[in-house]
């Protein structure tokens, strides 16, 4: 495969959100980059398109290796990893969410790195800049030049633009001229930076590796390198850690009421991962406990839609009564490039993934639980997998609400009209899908799920929301001068 070309996407995972990217760093131990990678590695499910490690060596600088496909694939090998020498290195998976999706080049995946006047600096952004296009525009005509379409290429700019003394200096500068949605890693030649966005849209967390420190967009890629995990960056916070200072906690933006992404507790986050000191697992096991009090069906079998429905069925079986059981079987080994997909192999559709466990489902009244519905077109397929292996019914459970408006803070949502939610109602939308039922987990049901107990405050959501909502935190400023409508105040 060409280093130019990305690997082509496999033709049945179009029906989900894609996981914005995954953030990962190390200072303070030796041959950092392998740590990296395998932090990389647990991260996977927030990016699969590409990966990409800089490292740094006192002795041979800095050194980077930027490649397309999964970690496991180009980040194990011996002769590449030793080309990435030294105590501190910093990583990032990605899917393309700004920029030209679609079109991915090599010098589109991140980190990027910079010269500059008082040494080199790389970056890695999670989330996505709404006003990159107007900050693009004013860069260029003051003579940058930009050797990427992301976004994120922003920051490396504005941070040479800077008249600040110091790489950290320049970074909190750049950074408030960006709006949306990021967490950082970036690295000099002795420190290591994190830093989130003053909303705290999307994470970034801090552990301890025997003398050394990490960040991570997650608590389970700690896991993987037997990292401590400490705690998570703040909401508009900035560390800056060194071997031999530790950390230093900076607050560089007027401080917000924390607006985190809920929908990491619903899909993106790994179920083993802790976000606000709980357990995702658990929550995504309360959430199917509100779903079954709110929704309520009589239904012989709890089946999950693999493999992210299944902690809301085990919380709806439970907590509704009815057995659980698994209706569906995933193929684990169904990878992104599996064959050269024909008309004859696309036909098969989700059979390729997924395949039915029919000597359970036959004759049963079936509830099938799953996180979302985005266009309709893969739970389209499930229903009709089921209901040729003999279900007597079809009911839909989905754990969350409807997914009716694009994110612009950093996930790759379809446009809002091919949005199912956007444009049917939920009984169109049940009659679309030809289900026996369909209901979705409310707004407030979600929200007492993840701790809420009062449920959503409308008048100051704790979480961002807007997929479900249209109440964006953070005006999506680019979007609106491309003539994006905006959901009208109530």
């Amino acid at each position: 495969m060409s280093d130019t070309q990305m690997p082509p996407a496999h033709p049945f995972d179009d029906d989900k959100l894609k996981e914005e990217c995954g953030i990962f760093g190390v200072i303070g131990v030796t041959d950092a980059a392998n740590f990296v990678a395998l932090g990389l590695h647990a991260l996977q499910h927030r990016g699969q398109e590409a990966g990409g490690i800089v490292s740094h060596h006192p002795d041979h600088g800095f050194n980077n290796a930027r490649r397309f496909g999964y970690v496991r694939d180009n980040f194990t090998s011996q002769k590449l990893m030793e080309t990435l020498p030294g105590p501190l290195a910093i990583g990032h998976v990605r899917y393309s969410t700004a920029g030209s999706k679609g079109q991915t080049q090599i010098r589109d995946v991140q980190p990027f790195f910079g010269e500059f006047s008082m040494g080199g600096a790389a970056i890695a952004h999670n989330g996505n800049i709404t006003n990159a296009d107007a900050l693009r525009r004013e860069l260029i005509e003051r003579g940058s030049i930009f050797q990427s379409s992301s976004d994120s290429e922003c920051i490396i700019h504005l941070m040479a633009r800077s008249l600040q003394r110091n790489i950290p200096e320049r970074m909190e500068d750049a950074l408030r001229r960006v709006e949306g949605a990021f967490s950082v890693v970036a690295m000099t030649r002795t420190k290591l930076i994190g830093v989130r966005d003053p909303l705290g849209v999307r994470p970034l967390v801090l552990g301890k590796l025997g003398d050394g420190w990490a960040l991570s967009s997650e608590t389970c890629a700690l896991d993987i390198i037997g990292a401590e995990y400490v705690r998570e960056i703040d909401p508009g916070e900035m560390v800056v850690i060194t071997a031999e200072h530790g950390v230093e906690s900076i607050r560089p933006f007027r401080p917000q009421k924390s607006r985190f992404c809920i929908f990491e507790h619903v899909y993106f986050s790994r179920p083993d991962s802790i976000i606000g000191d709980r357990s995702v697992y658990e929550t995504r096991r309360q959430i199917g406990v509100e779903l079954a009090r709110e929704t309520p069906i009589e239904a012989d079998l709890v089946c999950p839609v693999p493999d992210s429905g299944t902690p809301a069925a085990i919380g709806y079986a439970h907590e509704s009564g009815i057995p659980y059981g698994m209706g569906i079987i995933r193929n684990q080994y169904m990878g992104r490039t599996f064959i050269e997909p024909t008309e004859q192999i696309r036909n098969m559709g989700v059979r390729l993934k997924l395949n039915v466990n029919r000597a359970l489902i036959k004759g049963k009244r079936v509830v099938l639980v799953d996180d979302s519905v985005v266009r309709g077109t893969t739970s389209r397929k499930i229903k009709e997998m089921i209901l040729d292996a003999g279900a007597a019914e079809v009911h839909f459970r989905i754990a969350s609400p409807p997914t009716a408006w694009p994110c612009f803070y950093g996930v790759d949502t379809p446009q809002r009209e091919k949005l199912l939610a956007a444009t049917m109602s939920e009984d169109e939308m049940r009659e679309h899908l030809g289900v026996d039922s369909l209901k979705f987990i409310s707004l407030d049901g979600l929200y007492r799920a993840v701790g809420e107990a009062s449920g959503r405050d409308p008048k100051s959501p704790q979480y961002c929301d807007a997929c479900f909502s249209g109440e964006y935190p953070v005006e999506p400023s680019d979007m609106l001068e491309k003539g994006f409508q905006m959901k009208a105040a109530e």
